[in-house]
């Protein structure tokens, strides 16, 4: 069975756009997620492995000192390099 692809091949593709993209960070950064979160109409990212897979972002969004630049980039990365699943229609 293939791997899964992951988030920033789906946006590559253009199968989820740089809006759904930043709805999900902006959905993490304020803590309005579910662990399998919904991206775009076909695709679910499971967001606490995602952010728990990279020591460096955990740190970051660990860290009260971090700006928010720094944590809304560390969340989009973190996310791009999640591997998506399909959802069942």
């Amino acid at each position: 069975m293939p791997e899964a692809p992951t988030v920033g091949e789906l946006f590559k593709a253009r199968s989820v756009t740089d809006q759904q993209v930043n709805a999900l960070v902006d959905a993490v950064l304020a803590y309005q997620r579910d662990a399998r979160a919904k991206l775009g109409d076909h695709f679910r990212v499971n967001v606490a492995l995602a952010l728990l897979a990279d020591p460096r972002t955990f740190e970051v969004l660990r860290d009260p000192a971090s700006p928010l630049r720094a944590k809304r980039f560390a969340v989009r990365t973190a996310i791009l390099l999640a591997r998506a699943t399909t959802t069942k229609v």
